[in-house]
Formats: C-alpha cells, sequence, structure tokens
C-alpha cells in the first residue's frame, strides 16, 4: 500500500492536526513566532493537487506519473465516480500517493436542501466518498455543504449539521477526516460584503459538530476578496486540517495563478507558522501538460517560501 512510504493515516493526522477528545479542537491562540521563521514550512508541507488539473492524454497511471515528475507528492480524486482499481495500479506504477478526494456532486446534491430526499442522498455520496478513499490510503474527503440559496442560514446551518454528523460515525472508524471547504456558497459570509470579514461563523460552524472529524480545508485565494486569509488561518487555528491555494487579486476581482494578484503570502507564512500547520497543500487553479504543472509546483514552492 502506498502509505508504507509516509506516516500511517491514523499518526499523520495525531500529528498535523493534534486531536484531543476532550476538546477537538487545540487552542490556535498560541503565537508560535512574532515573525516569520525563516524556511519554516520546508520539510512540514506536502504538495498536491485536483486530477481535473491534470491535463495529460493516456491512463490514469499516466496522469499520476505527471504530477509526480511536477514535483507532487500527492493528488486528491474525484469520489465516488473514479473506477479504484485503476486508481490502485496508478498509485502502484507511479509511487504518487492519493492523500484524499473531493465529494463529487457537491454542489449539485446538497446537505443544505430542504429536500429529505436529496439530503439522503448527499449522505450516501459523501458516505461512499469515505469509503473509496479509505480504499485509496487517503485521509480526507473535501466537502462544499451546500448553498445559501437553500434557505435561511440558521435553517440551512442545521439541516447541514444534522445531516453530515450521520456520516461521522463512519469517518471516525475509516480514519477519513471530512474536510469543509470555504467556498463562493453564499453560506456563512456576506456575499455582497466588505473585505473585513472574518471567519467566525466557519470556526462555529465547525465546532458545531463537536467531532474531531470534521475539520477545514481552508482555500487560500477563495476569500481574500471578503477578509485576511492570515487573520482566518489564525481564528480557524487547528480546525485546519488541509489547504487549498490559488491566487487572487482585489485589484482585478478576479482569481489568478499562485503568487500573482495581491494576496498577502507573508501573513500568510506567518499565520500557518503561527499555528504550527503542517501537512498538505493542494493547488487548485487552471491545469495544463507537463510543464504548466511544473509551473504549479514552483508557484507553490516560492510562496510557501519552500526554495
Amino acid at each position: 500500500m502506498p502509505d508504507n512510504n509516509y506516516f500511517s493515516r491514523r499518526s499523520f493526522i495525531q500529528s498535523t492536526v493534534g486531536l484531543a477528545v476532550a476538546s477537538p479542537w487545540l487552542a490556535g491562540s498560541q503565537v508560535f513566532a512574532a515573525e516569520e521563521p525563516s524556511g519554516y514550512l520546508k520539510g512540514r508541507l506536502l504538495k498536491t493537487l485536483k486530477i481535473g488539473m491534470v491535463k495529460v492524454e493516456g491512463s490514469l497511471t499516466d496522469k499520476f506519473k505527471a504530477a509526480k515528475a511536477a514535483g507532487f507528492q500527492g493528488i486528491e480524486l474525484n469520489l465516488p465516480g473514479t473506477d479504484l482499481d485503476s486508481a490502485k495500479a496508478a498509485i502502484a506504477e507511479s509511487g504518487l500517493r492519493v492523500d484524499g478526494s473531493v465529494c463529487s456532486k457537491h454542489w449539485d446534491i446538497r446537505h443544505t436542501s430542504a429536500s429529505a430526499e436529496e439530503r439522503a442522498e448527499a449522505l450516501r455520496i459523501l458516505k461512499q466518498a469515505l469509503l473509496d478513499t479509505n480504499a485509496l490510503g487517503g485521509n480526507t474527503v473535501l466537502l462544499v455543504v451546500g448553498h445559501g440559496k437553500d434557505g435561511a442560514e440558521n435553517e440551512i446551518w442545521e439541516r447541514s449539521v444534522e445531516n453530515i454528523s450521520k456520516a461521522l460515525p463512519l469517518a471516525s472508524e475509516l480514519g477519513v477526516r471530512i474536510a469543509v471547504e470555504n467556498v463562493w456558497n453564499h453560506f456563512l459570509y456576506d456575499h455582497e460584503g466588505p473585505e473585513t470579514q472574518t471567519a467566525d461563523k466557519l470556526v462555529r460552524y465547525i465546532d458545531d459538530f463537536n467531532s474531531p472529524w470534521v475539520g477545514m480545508q481552508f482555500d487560500i485565494g477563495n476569500h481574500w476578496k471578503y477578509g485576511s486569509m492570515g487573520g482566518w488561518i489564525r481564528t480557524l487555528g487547528k480546525r485546519i486540517v488541509k489547504l487549498d491555494l490559488k491566487g487572487f487579486s482585489r485589484k482585478e476581482d478576479s482569481f489568478t495563478k499562485i503568487g500573482e494578484g495581491d494576496l498577502d503570502w507573508a501573513d500568510v507564512r506567518l499565520a500557518l507558522a503561527e499555528i504550527q500547520y503542517a501537512g498538505w497543500a493542494a493547488a487548485e487553479v487552471r491545469g495544463g501538460g507537463p510543464e504548466r504543472l511544473q509551473e504549479i509546483s514552483a508557484n507553490m514552492d516560492r510562496v510557501f517560501g519552500l526554495v
């Protein structure tokens, strides 16, 4: 199994996110460094990316090999929906691990839906994603919990927490965490609001599960339009179990390549040092062939100070 070359799943989770039974989220307020320690993230970050970014012709194995050649240590698949036998063969033949997955259909079949039937289907898909991710050696399932258009905030908050919580016994049994992503879904932030918004609602939402098996796959870039990414990282603290990243320009009001735009990467690095983050960082930008993948990998190295 690919896990032989890395930490075991359970020890990896425990070492990177500090699970605690009595208090699932260790306080993120303890300042680790007064200023950005030089090279702090070297050796503490593993680079991954979404399978859809790998625009390489051929088999899944060919795609895995291209990602590894570009400098990535892992890849995230869309699950369920990927043939597991093909994925296992790609892992074995490329040496690239599947570190986690993106829950398929989560935008269309939502845990916030007013329809009980749709919520039941969303739960079924999430449980299958947990099973498939575990079968491939991964330890997180990225989840968009729903959309603000499904009702008032308090209603969809309650619906989604109740529905997702039904998957927690399975997540615990498998050792696979549900990693909620901060996205432009009109939920837990003001989509028409200013750039001074905080992550306070996200904190309360994650804490409502009262479980170490629900955390954040925090997307650095998705909400730079609305707040300080360094500030959000500090507020979320140990709730962050994985990172996504892209660039964003407030001036141009658009997403950019990693490292372009006006996102404050120096403050992001400092914030990650302060919460003592260690683990996976996933690129989520426009992909391409081998040269583009190498560019993405190099951009990640630069913004995280890995070179």
